[in-house]
């Protein structure tokens, strides 16, 4: 017996043909609804049907809904996305609204399966320079020294602040102007 199905594929995160760069185009291309007319499980999904479900086409035109009824079987919802992805939900004794929930995040899914990323970060041009960091160009002397350091000719020197001119706590002689 094969135990492959048990664990997630890895790969890196990706957007499917650069979606949204110039325009959105919604990743789900059918959905079926599949219920029963007269068992008490399909009831919820009946009531969506006869509230919410023109709204739904209405505001989504390309996605393709078809309704399948089906004696004495529970009710399912099926998607199939562009990319050849296929989703099944089961909703016996599901609300409407839980209902609706399923079919948004279908709708704004990728059509990917569920991924384990292999890192966070990942582009497809990596430069050439190295990664950059704020102490890139320092010198590796200040590595090893104790701050707050007087003698490091790189400190930035501040200007005295009035509460200090007026106290008369001023460790520079000069101000500068």
């Amino acid at each position: 017996m094969s135990y492959s199905h048990l664990f997630m594929k890895s790969m890196y995160p990706r957007a499917p043909l650069r979606n949204g760069v110039g325009r959105y185009v919604c990743q789900l291309q059918r959905l079926t609804l599949k219920f029963c007319k007269s068992h008490g499980g399909s009831k919820g999904m009946r009531e969506f049907i006869e509230t919410d479900l023109i709204d739904f086409a209405r505001d989504n035109p390309g996605v393709v809904v078809y309704l399948k009824p089906r004696r004495h079987r529970t009710p399912c919802l099926w998607a199939e996305y562009l990319n050849g992805g296929e989703e099944y939900i089961g909703t016996n004794n599901m609300s409407k609204e839980e209902i609706a929930k399923w079919i948004q995040w279908m709708r704004t899914k990728s059509g990917y399966q569920d991924t384990r990323y292999l890192s966070y970060w990942h582009t497809d041009s990596p430069t050439v320079q190295g990664v950059w960091s704020p102490f890139t160009h320092r010198d590796p002397a200040l590595n090893l020294a104790t701050f707050p350091m007087t003698e490091n000719p790189m400190a930035e020197r501040q200007a005295p602040t009035a509460t200090e001119l007026f106290d008369g706590n001023v460790q520079t002689a000069t101000v500068p102007t």
